[in-house]
């Protein structure tokens, strides 16, 4: 008796068995669809989305936001109803569904319109840099203030033996850099896990850097250096137009490094070697020129500069795009800072080697820029702009293409490749 009043409230009300089921079976399809999207469901281990293919792990643990597939969730197809009484909706109605099972509201966080997928990873980037002060290196020169000069001493001056021997000197530029960044207290890096150069699996879950003192922008030729890293269109090819005001944030540049001492050093050098002469401001044209003047590059005039190629980077159009140049260690923190670079895991040496760890200040590595993929690139981590400046232009100018030297604990092969009478490219590569 009892379950026949049961029976016949169900039918007064509506609520027979048969709709509870076509309504269990709508929530379990409208789950199982959250679920693919989301990457939720179980398996053997490899989350994989049945309509693509494409491995929803890689998804969140892979490329950046700009070179990864879109995963941008799709509306059920006609195979994927499960009952009239299901999925057949209207178009507005089924979207208003899928966003409200795939999407998540993060406060403060996300996109534009504040919007973020559920377990999508993230674009990688640590804190931003405050910019406001590098205006002031716009100004005329007479109007700029400059640190005060490091006078010269023994130490700056050349030996027999390093005026003899490249790797002695580069050596020596090393011991004088005394803006040169300690790890661990100036700044610190993750390196993540090694990989081979073909390998094209993002195998770092965060940024190359976790922290950088913000008194490193404080440093006068940090800072200027810093200024000049915008003045560039990235594509390679597009003629350059330089500003007066551009022009002046060089030639600031060039001053105030001329009052270091790896580059008091070089100048030394170089006079000694007969290059330059003795006269300081001869040194201060050269390396304008040598820097920033502009020249031809993927058939365009006025396109590039050894500045910009070897410390900003470029980007190849021509065929497959991608990454030329980019070796700064402050480029890198500054795009990772805007989200424009993905670190994606150091490069295993070539031969049986020291695993690069946080104290490590000479480092292979892969990474995207702008979503362009740079297969391999060697940087020197937290040394100056100044003794970048010198010892590429030493090498330019005393050695070759390859210059096998030793600077500091690290033996590196300073590659050094001539663009007509500029600097076409330069970079280290550690050698084991």
């Amino acid at each position: 008796m009892e379950g026949l009043v049961k029976g016949l409230l169900n039918v007064a009300l509506g609520n027979d068995e048969n709709e509870r089921d076509n309504q269990d079976r709508d929530e379990r399809s409208r789950s199982s669809w959250a679920q693919v999207v989301t990457g939720e469901q179980e398996d053997d281990g490899v989350n994989t989305d049945s309509r693509t293919g494409y491995n929803i792990q890689d998804e969140r643990y892979g490329r950046n936001e700009e070179s990864r597939p879109h995963m941008m969730p799709q509306k059920p197809s006609q195979n994927m109803r499960a009952s009239p009484q299901g999925y057949q909706r209207n178009e507005d109605e089924r979207r208003d569904n899928v966003n409200q099972s795939c999407w998540n509201q993060k406060e403060g966080e996300g996109n534009s319109d504040g919007w973020e997928t559920v377990q999508k990873k993230p674009t990688k980037r640590h804190q931003q840099v405050k910019m406001d002060s590098w205006n002031n290196y716009k100004k005329p020169l007479d109007e700029q203030d400059y640190s005060n000069e490091v006078e010269y001493g023994v130490d700056m001056e050349p030996s027999e033996e390093e005026l003899s021997d490249l790797s002695k000197a580069c050596n020596k530029l090393w011991e004088l850099d005394l803006n040169r960044l300690v790890p661990g207290k100036d700044y610190q890096i993750e390196c993540g896990e090694g990989k081979k150069v073909y390998n094209k699996d993002d195998m770092a879950e965060g940024c190359l850097f976790s922290w950088l003192n913000d008194d490193v922008f404080n440093k006068p030729s940090y800072s200027r250096f810093c200024s000049l890293l915008d003045n560039y269109n990235p594509n390679q090819g597009v003629k350059e137009n330089v500003t007066p005001e551009e022009k002046r944030e060089q030639t600031a540049f060039i001053e105030e490094i001329s009052r270091t001492a790896p580059i008091k050093y070089l100048h030394k050098y170089l006079s000694l070697k007969g290059i330059i002469s003795g006269d300081y401001e001869e040194l201060k044209r050269m390396l304008t020129r040598l820097w920033f003047d502009l020249y031809s590059r993927g058939g365009t005039s006025a396109s590039s500069s050894a500045f910009e190629h070897v410390f900003v980077g470029e980007i190849k159009e021509r065929g497959e795009k991608e990454v030329s140049g980019f070796h700064n260690w402050l480029q890198f923190y500054l795009e990772e800072a805007k989200g424009n670079v993905d670190y994606q895991g150091y490069i295993f040496p070539r031969r049986r080697g020291e695993i690069p760890d946080s104290e490590t200040q000479l480092l292979t590595i892969q990474f995207e820029w702008n979503g362009v993929l740079k297969s391999v690139s060697s940087s020197l981590i937290g040394v100056s702009p100044e003794f970048e400046v010198a010892i590429y232009t030493i090498c330019y100018f005393v050695g070759g293409e390859e210059n096998h030297v030793e600077i500091g604990p690290y033996p590196v092969n300073i590659k050094c490749y001539r663009l007509g009478d500029s600097i076409g490219s330069a970079f280290p590569v550690a050698e084991c």
